[in-house]
């Protein structure tokens, strides 16, 4: 007996910066992934649905395949490798601005082989590169896993419906996983705290972005406008400083700017109370990791 419909997990998977999270919010159509011109944005899976009238491919959005230099960056390496092995269908992105650099090597390129039946490659970024790049990729893609690779702009949506004709072509027959009207997994509060560190990477350079994590304290749906009291976690009390501002006009800014995009997120107003609070080397202890929700990486 055979199902009516499709559906099933689809990982994206690639070194950072090669515009995953692009993708799957222009395949979700909505913005579910924060994205930012910074690489390494994306720290933990990011799911978003997306329901035809026969398919339902669940988008798994992971951290770059990159090579981890401290506890943190171990943990997003762990989070994009079991994605890629839990998945029913994974897409590596390759970004043809990067050249060879977009390559996956090591670990992370057996574990690709070896998912080799049921992966597709995509390269991205074709409405800037070079073109002798997208082709040299493309051959790449097609000498090392024996398949022709999409060529495709997430940004400006070339080649993307393609791309996802193939893509649920590849899914399993099955029952539908969830509501036909879901986009997302993760609770409201994971999305709210990414747009504030989404605010954060657009606002701050150099290290301050990467030493920051966001998380909602309190979330009152019955007040209006809707309270959220979140608190920004940094590594050293002088990136705390950096955060508030002489007279805490730097986090006025910020709150301001994180707001509004909360509330065209929510379509609701919201009263945004942001609290900032060191907690020291926090990316490189098991303990913080633990407290901050993170998934601690196998020793």
């Amino acid at each position: 007996m055979t199902s009516d419909t499709r559906a099933g997990y689809v990982a994206l998977v690639g070194r950072p910066n090669v515009g995953k999270s692009t993708l799957l919010n222009r395949l979700a159509g909505e913005k579910l992934s924060i994205v930012t011109a910074k690489e390494q944005t994306t720290r933990e899976r990011v799911t978003g649905i997306l329901t035809t009238e026969t398919t339902q491919m669940i988008f798994v959005d992971t951290p770059g395949l990159l090579e981890p230099r401290y506890l943190l960056q171990r943990s997003m390496l762990g989070e994009a490798l079991m994605a890629l092995a839990d998945a029913d269908v994974v897409l590596l992105i390759l970004d043809a601005t990067q050249g060879k650099a977009t390559r996956p090597a090591g670990e992370a390129l057996e574990r690709l082989t070896a998912r080799r039946p049921d992966l597709l490659v995509a390269v991205n970024k074709i409405d800037v590169a070079d073109a002798r790049a997208v082709s040299e990729l493309a051959r790449w893609a097609e000498e090392v896993f024996h398949v022709v690779a999409h060529r495709i702009s997430a940004d400006r949506g070339d080649g993307v419906s393609e791309l996802q004709s193939a893509l649920e072509a590849r899914l399993p027959e099955s029952p539908f996983y969830y509501p036909a009207d879901d986009i997302a997994v993760q609770p409201v509060r994971f999305f709210v705290a990414e747009l504030v560190r989404e605010t954060i990477f657009e606002a701050y350079e150099q290290e301050v972005p990467y030493s920051t994590v966001v998380r909602v304290e309190e979330f009152r749906e019955s007040d209006d406008p809707l309270y959220i009291r979140a608190t920004i976690y940094v590594e050293r009390d002088s990136q705390k400083g950096i955060l508030i501002g002489r007279g805490g006009t730097a986090i006025r800014m910020l709150g301001q700017a994180s707001r509004e995009k909360i509330e065209a997120f929510l379509g609701r107003s919201v009263y945004l109370d942001l609290w900032v609070k060191p907690l020291a080397g926090w990316r490189r202890k098991k303990a913080a990791l633990k407290r901050l929700g993170y998934s601690l990486p196998q020793d």
